[in-house]
């Protein structure tokens, strides 16, 4: 049983496999740039070894450190007019705080800067002074800077949203016991656009338009109370003065689309894009075209769409995926891209790398390979990676992605990468609940969760052995977050199919996380198990990995966030004290963060960990 924090980095002047460089490599995440002054960007980098924000000024080149906090910040907005970061402040990963604001430029007046503006050195000060600590539930800034539209969610109050003006008392303009968010803000502060869930199903939103006193403008919900219900999603308001027309997401047919919505006339523009998979969108600085992002089969590309001539025109990126992308002002497009073997770049439509962080470069990996596999379903799609010129039966690692709403990719990850290069196959399997296969696909996952995802993932395993793949002897579980909680729960009701499990950041016990989590999953497993512990004891019972622990064979490695209000660790310890009642083999790994790390070093120490666990085991 293990409980540190300490570096296990070697000496930096010592040798350093490719897998820990992968790590250690500075990334940079795709700059957000202020809508009326371009020129100034945000980001997030790694670059000291913890992920921080930075503040970028492209006509001088200079780039600031904005945050630097023991754990990590990833969690910052840029105001439009470029004066303001707003970060958001928790303690130690628990994602439980306030946001917090500072100038771009430290020491610099704000072109309208007054007294009741936080300091002008620069120094952080609550954003939102009068709002408790909170989950955030999204953040909308006004052009001014000084006007925003924050989302709370608390166990206490359920979900409020606020109107936040420098110098006044927030203004709540709405509450309700069931999740909601800040979707946007319109380009002239005259409209709120809010995603919510009053109807209770937490996978399906609706949304609603309010003005800056909280009254209603107009609503818009597909679920209509009935059985099959659709999901709405806020993509952001047309970037001109006045204009009221509001992109969303849609799934009218089957799989997300955007749409434009004009929330005064009622207006409804179906773009009708004829493409497989899922769409998202966001608009050109002009308001004139919509930058398409196109995600089908674990890869994406984009495209821009004329509004006026509805021309659909593919915007040229390499093969992989594009993990966030943005319409500069000058037209040019700038994207994060990425594939299974390349490493992450921000690259430009003009040519150019965008952001090129100094230091070590990442080493790049092996492609990934198709396989679809007949499941229990439909057809599943799973993601393989294999040492170069390796033939099996080889170990193999199934590794379980989270969400349950998210999916594998062709894209960069460290993770996987680090598992091949010690000799084993690696097999991420896009299970029922995954996103990017249809609407039918991600709302499958109900009622018999988890059940279902491992059906998929055993279909899947017997492909691997058959195949020739992967040797049964040597079959690793692995995930993290919603696929710690699939590890657990398949070493339990399929206790023959694994050697080793490794589970980081699980739900081990439903029942308990369900009474401990943040406010926002417990809608969400409400949605996904059709009613609190008390209403359907009997689905929280079969779903969780609790029940069948008593069954589990392989050696379990487990690691948790003491701080985590995802998967929080009294549930953890719940399920650990059973392994431990009867002498099962496992290992424990409690470090101070809430769900997961943002530091280097820990995350290379707990790889480093599961790497050796596997090892021992397998070898025995």
């Amino acid at each position: 049983m293990t409980e540190s924090n300490g570096s296990t980095s070697p000496e930096r002047g010592g040798d350093m496999p490719d897998w820990e460089k992968r790590f250690r490599a500075p990334r940079v995440s795709l700059p957000d740039w202020a809508e009326d002054a371009p020129h100034r960007s945000l980001f997030v980098s790694n670059a000291t070894g913890t992920y921080e924000l930075y503040a970028w000024d492209r006509t001088t080149g200079e780039q600031r450190q904005v945050t630097d906090r023991p754990n990590g910040t990833t969690d910052g907005v840029l105001s439009p007019d470029g004066e303001w970061i707003w970060w958001f402040d928790d303690k130690d990963g628990d994602e439980f705080g306030i946001w917090r604001r500072q100038r771009f430029t430290p020491g610099a007046d704000a072109p309208d800067a007054d007294a009741s503006d936080a300091d002008a050195s620069g120094v952080d000060q609550p954003a939102a002074p009068g709002l408790e600590p909170s989950y955030p539930a999204g953040l909308a800034i006004g052009r001014d800077g000084r006007t925003a539209v924050v989302g709370r969610s608390t166990d206490q109050d359920g979900s409020t949203i606020h109107l936040v003006r420098a110098g006044q008392d927030p203004l709540e303009i709405y509450r309700h016991r069931e999740s909601a968010g800040v979707g946007d803000l319109a380009h002239d502060g005259s409209l709120i656009a809010i995603e919510h869930t009053e109807h209770g199903d937490a996978m399906h939103s609706a949304l609603r338009v309010l003005r800056p006193d909280g009254t209603t403008v107009a609503e818009l919900d597909d679920t209509k109370g009935g059985t099959v219900e659709l999901g709405l999603e806020v993509l952001g308001f047309a970037p001109v003065d006045g204009d009221t027309r509001l992109l969303i997401g849609h799934q009218r047919r089957g799989r997300w689309e955007p749409m434009v919505w004009d929330v005064v006339s009622g207006e409804e523009t179906d773009l009708a894009l004829e493409l497989p998979g899922d769409v998202a969108a966001e608009w050109y600085p002009d308001g004139s075209a919509l930058l398409v992002v196109h995600s089908f089969e674990a890869r994406s590309e984009l495209f821009r769409y004329d509004l006026a001539t509805r021309d659909l025109v593919r915007v040229a990126t390499p093969p992989g995926t594009v993990s966030g992308a943005t319409a500069r002002p000058d037209g040019t497009v700038e994207f994060l891209w990425s594939s299974a073997a390349e490493p992450p770049v921000v690259r430009s439509t003009s040519g150019e790398i965008v952001l090129d962080p100094p230091g070590m470069r990442a080493p790049g990996s092996v492609p990934v390979e198709d396989v679809w596999v007949d499941g229990p379903g439909g057809r599943i799609h799973a993601l393989v990676q294999k040492p170069a010129g390796a033939s099996g039966p080889l170990p193999t690692v199934f590794d379980i992605h989270g969400g349950p709403t998210w999916h594998d990719s062709d894209s960069f990850a460290a993770g996987p990468a680090a598992w091949v290069d010690h000799g084993y196959a690696v097999v991420r399997v896009n299970y029922r609940g995954s996103t990017g296969y249809g609407r039918e696909w991600t709302d499958a996952l109900k009622h018999r969760v988890g059940l279902i995802e491992l059906e998929d993932i055993a279909a899947v395993r017997e492909w691997a052995v058959s195949s020739g793949l992967a040797d049964p002897e040597r079959l690793v579980l692995t995930g993290g977050s919603w696929g710690g909680y699939l590890t657990l729960l398949g070493l339990g009701t399929q206790p023959e199919a694994w050697t080793v499990g490794i589970a980081a950041v699980p739900v081990a016990d439903y029942v308990t996380a369900y009474h401990d989590e943040m406010e926002a999953l417990k809608a969400m497993d409400r949605t996904l198990l059709g009613g609190t512990p008390e209403e359907v004891p009997e689905r929280f019972e079969t779903s969780s990995p609790l029940t069948y622990v008593d069954a589990v064979k392989a050696p379990v490695y487990i690691s948790a966030g003491v701080n985590d209000p995802r998967c929080p660790i009294r549930q953890v310890e719940n399920y650990v004290d059973r392994l431990a009642a009867r002498d099962a083999v496992h290992e424990v790994y409690r470090y101070d963060a809430g769900h997961g790390s943002l530091v280097v070093d820990e995350r290379i120490k707990q790889v480093r960990l599961e790497l050796d666990f596997a090892e021992r085991h397998l070898r025995n």
